[in-house]
């Protein structure tokens, strides 16, 4: 099983356990992903009734990591996304190893920029022991899920 499913499987897990509202999807690497992966996320924020200004910060962040997975990693990709005591957890599981670094981009660079933005925009985001999944975390105002 690859590291994107056995994080969906575990997702599905958690979900099932009644943790918080979220949703996890594995899904093969291409470019079109990307978008799809931002209105699936855009759609469950608006359920969740997250507020807009921080539902916008989380698509750009979850267009981020997506696209580093999509790019960077081997094989199926996994996102899942969890809201629990008033933290929204964003996950992006690929096949590969290596941690996401932050880099300092070049002004004339056309990328590198992803993990800088997805740093500002959340609260604090990190990488599991194992390299496999980049993760981030939005604090959500009192009587959001």
């Amino acid at each position: 099983m690859s590291p994107a499913t056995s994080a969906v499987v575990a997702a599905a897990a958690e979900l099932q356990q009644g943790i918080g509202p979220g949703f996890a999807v594995a899904f093969t690497p291409g470019k079109s992903r990307v978008a799809h992966m931002r209105k699936i996320t855009a759609a469950h924020l608006r359920l969740w009734r997250v507020p807009q200004s921080i539902a916008e910060n989380v698509v750009l962040a979850v267009s981020e990591l997506v696209t580093n997975g999509i790019q960077h990693g081997h094989g199926a990709v996994g996102l899942k996304a969890i809201c629990s005591d008033g933290v929204l957890r964003v996950e992006v599981t690929d096949g590969n190893p290596s941690p996401a670094q932050l880099i300092a981009a070049d002004d004339d660079d056309i990328s590198g920029r992803g993990l800088f933005l997805v740093a500002v925009l959340a609260h604090t985001w990190g990488v599991s022991k194992d390299g496999h999944t980049t993760w981030c975390a939005f604090r959500l105002p009192p009587g959001t899920p």
